[in-house]
């Protein structure tokens, strides 16, 4: 793991049995596991390359366990990471409960890592809508108070699950774009702040 180049580190976070591994198996993979569920024991890692606007990088992406008794290792690996992906599940409210309690853990930790609430299971509400428990203008009010991105996917059927990839690495590639463009000013603004200081003499 710690040989792999990775640009951007990626957290997956949530409770347990929401969806996170079969998010990241339909991303990466672009498959959807069948059988029973399994926990995802610790962290398991996986990297993504790919091209946004011309640049070539690398998603490391950290799948951590939901399960409470592994929240203090979970800790461990989103250090440092400069996006999250909280997941919920559609149909179970509490999964929703605990995204906020792990965008406080994020805040308090990593205060710059961009948040991207994540609803997975979307396929099974659309044919019956009296499935769903989590109201989605519930989840966006609650996305524009901590300044979060949010979407619904269903890692069975693949919608916005692309989408959503691809919406964190397009966030970073213009974040870094924009820090550049201001080191630049900084830098350039420097310069000419000491030309005028100390001006060339004539003879």
């Amino acid at each position: 793991m710690s040989g792999q180049r990775v640009d951007v580190k990626v957290v997956m976070l949530g409770k347990d049995a929401v969806g996170k591994t079969s998010l990241v198996e339909r991303y990466v993979h672009h498959r959807f596991l069948h059988g029973p569920y399994r926990n995802t024991v610790g962290v398991a890692f996986i990297a993504k390359a790919m091209c946004v606007d011309g640049r070539n990088l690398t998603l490391g992406i950290w799948d951590t366990a939901g399960s409470e008794r592994y929240e203090a290792m979970s800790r461990m690996y989103y250090r440092g990471a400069r996006a999250a992906i909280v997941c919920y599940d559609i149909t179970d409210s509490c999964s929703f409960e605990r995204v906020k309690f792990w965008v406080k853990e994020l805040r308090n930790c990593e205060e710059q890592c961009q948040i991207y609430i994540c609803g997975t299971k979307s396929d099974i509400v659309e044919n019956d809508k009296s499935l769903r428990q989590v109201d989605f203008h519930d989840v966006q009010d609650y996305a524009d108070e901590i300044n979060a991105h949010v979407c619904e996917t269903s890692s069975k059927t693949g919608k916005s699950v692309d989408d959503l990839f691809q919406k964190v690495a397009e966030d970073f590639v213009n974040y870094n774009n924009i820090q550049t463009e201001t080191e630049a000013k900084g830098v350039e603004l420097g310069l000419k702040k000491n030309a005028t200081s100390y001006p060339c003499c004539s003879q």
